[in-house]
């Protein structure tokens, strides 16, 4: 049974059939089989079409985008060059491009390559959002007001949907975070027919909760996860099915999720539908997404609804805006009543902080300071998330402190392509010596934890703040320095200082940041004194009690499905 409504695909197959001497027919039907998640049918189409057209531009973008779905990255780059050269004036083709070469590593060319996309039409914000995401991440800071309006103004007046997950990073509000979702799920809710609704679960029978993500590996979902399912699975009343779309990383967390699981599903190549299939085969109950609108999700398969009710928890800090999600899971820090009106979901909080953490995680003794480029004396401060949550207020502010901390230096996390150096630039243009910042690469996660013993404090970044690294740097004893905003990306480590019982960490603005972070830098006794009573929180507060998280996640697990179980519709609930 198809689960499409309007079933492109089989129309592409019919219309091969019709014409098999027609190349273009062969390169619809590698696009539609590529939409339906199916890469093997996609690059067999594909070359049919080069066959009988040999260096068709779109036939060699099809190629590359199924090699790159088969993460074959460098054929893809090598197929994706082709057309690109065969096809200069094509914008797609520039951007398939670049969403290659971000992945061989060629952080620089993708950059081009979005930046060629969006000069090729330039009034199209889907391109834009693109360019201006990579630029993020790249720390190239040029044209980011005037490509942020573009797209602002594209979700403000409907004209376009771009990727939620990027626009995150975006000095947005709450409301604009959701008509960004609401943009983007429409076409896939209206292209998509759901599974038949499931007969009631009888009503003493477990409940059988899934769990989707392509994170099920050493990846931060796999990291935050692990422990807490360990603990689930003694947790009477529910039987845990994990589906990976990610392959075997070999990873020791991946190991543990497969032994955590009741049963473990591997549905890493297979297509939307048929991954939809197996999750409805299963009968699972409560399917959670780990994902959402982030890379590597599959939002396609949750659009078919194979569960009768779905969930959106963890990985996606916002609303998903899609109608085929029932509930988000949060708690009252980071999802407070105020936000509320902002997410298309019925809010379930839990009395805790929504995000666990693995509290079996080592912490190895660390090299030397000088092993990890430290100076031998001064405080550490430190901002290990990700490059494309720094911007110029972030990063400024943070250049403050360390202006106001003699012999202080900040300790980042390296990244791609030129990042490292566009900082020390503009480190320097606003009168801060470049030798000032230290980077690290980025390390396997114990030797990580490991190097996070030498900092002393954690400078939070906004509007997109640390989430998995501030839960890290807390397990490692460094505090959090953080000014909660008014979206849940934005409240995320609040939230964890807030159940830690260190609300004090919690500063109201950027004001506010500085003067606290020069304070405790100019102050060892008291930098020290507030990592004594991180190390004795850490251990008191329950923010790191998985067993506590498991049972009240199994409780409001276990609501959702008894109101399932009794006909009646999903409502919001708060565990507190």
């Amino acid at each position: 049974m198809s689960v499409m409504g309007r079933d492109p695909l089989g129309a592409a197959r019919q219309a091969v059939e019709r014409e098999p001497g027609n190349p273009i027919a062969w390169v619809v039907l590698a696009e539609e089989a590529l939409d339906a998640g199916d890469a093997g049918t996609g690059e067999s189409a594909a070359r049919r079409a080069l066959a009988l057209a040999p260096g068709h531009p779109e036939a060699l973008a099809r190629l590359g985008r199924a090699q790159w779905m088969q993460r074959r990255f460098e054929e893809a780059a090598r197929s994706l060059r082709a057309a690109a050269t065969a096809a200069p004036g094509h914008p797609g083709i520039a951007l398939w491009l670049g969403h290659v070469l971000e992945d061989t590593g060629e952080a620089e060319a993708a950059a081009e390559a979005y930046a060629h996309a969006h000069a090729l039409a330039p009034e199209q914000p889907q391109l834009a959002a693109y360019r201006l995401a990579w630029q993020r991440k790249l720390c190239d800071w040029r044209d980011l007001d005037a490509l942020s309006r573009q797209v602002r103004n594209a979700v403000r007046v409907g004209s376009a949907a771009v990727e939620p997950f990027a626009f995150l990073s975006e000095d947005a509000g709450p409301d604009e975070q959701l008509r960004c979702a609401q943009l983007r799920a429409a076409p896939l809710a209206r292209a998509t027919v759901a599974f038949p609704p499931l007969p009631p679960t009888a009503k003493d029978a477990p409940v059988r909760l899934g769990l989707l993500s392509n994170g099920f590996g050493a990846h931060p979902t796999g990291l935050l996860t692990v422990a807490m399912l360990e603990a689930l699975r003694e947790v009477a009343g529910i039987e845990v099915h994990l589906f990976a779309l990610n392959a075997d990383d070999g990873s020791a967390v991946r190991s543990r999720l497969k032994a955590a699981a009741h049963q473990w599903h591997e549905v890493h190549a297979l297509a939307h539908a048929r991954v939809a299939s197996r999750i409805r085969a299963a009968g699972i109950e409560v399917l959670a997404d780990l994902r959402g609108w982030g890379g590597g999700g599959a939002p396609e398969v949750l659009a078919m609804r194979p569960a009768p009710l779905q969930v959106n928890w963890l990985a996606y800090p916002g609303t998903s805006g899609a109608p085929w999600i029932d509930y988000v899971i949060a708690d009252r820090f980071v999802l407070p009543s105020s936000l509320a009106s902002h997410f298309s979901e019925k809010v379930v909080r839990l009395p805790r902080c929504f995000q666990p953490s693995d509290s079996q995680r080592p912490i190895p003794t660390p090299p030397s300071r000088e092993a990890c480029g430290l100076p031998a004396q001064g405080v550490v401060f430190c901002c290990f998330n990700n490059s494309y949550k720094l911007n110029p207020r972030s990063f400024g502010r943070a250049l403050q402190v360390l202006e106001g901390v003699p012999g202080s230096v900040l300790w980042l996390l390296s990244g791609p392509g030129s990042a490292d150096a566009r900082l020390r630039a503009f480190a320097a243009e606003r009168g801060v010596a470049p030798e000032r910042l230290v980077f690290m690469r980025k390390q396997p996660h114990p030797e990580y934890l490991a190097r996070l013993q030498h900092a002393d404090l954690f400078l939070d970044t906004h509007p997109y703040n640390a989430h998995t690294t501030a839960s890290d740097a807390l397990w490692a004893g460094c505090p959090v320095l953080t000014c909660p905003g008014d979206t849940f990306a934005s409240r995320v480590a609040g939230s964890l200082n807030h159940h830690l019982g260190m609300a004090s960490m919690n500063v109201e603005d950027d004001a506010a940041f500085i003067r606290t972070a020069v304070a405790l830098g100019n102050a060892p006794e008291q930098l020290a004194a507030l990592r004594a009573t991180l190390t004795d929180r850490r251990a008191a507060s329950g923010l790191f009690d998985m067993p506590g998280f498991a049972a009240d996640f199994a409780a409001a697990v276990r609501w959702m499905a008894h109101r399932q179980r009794q006909g009646s519709p999903p409502e919001p609930h708060d565990f507190t």
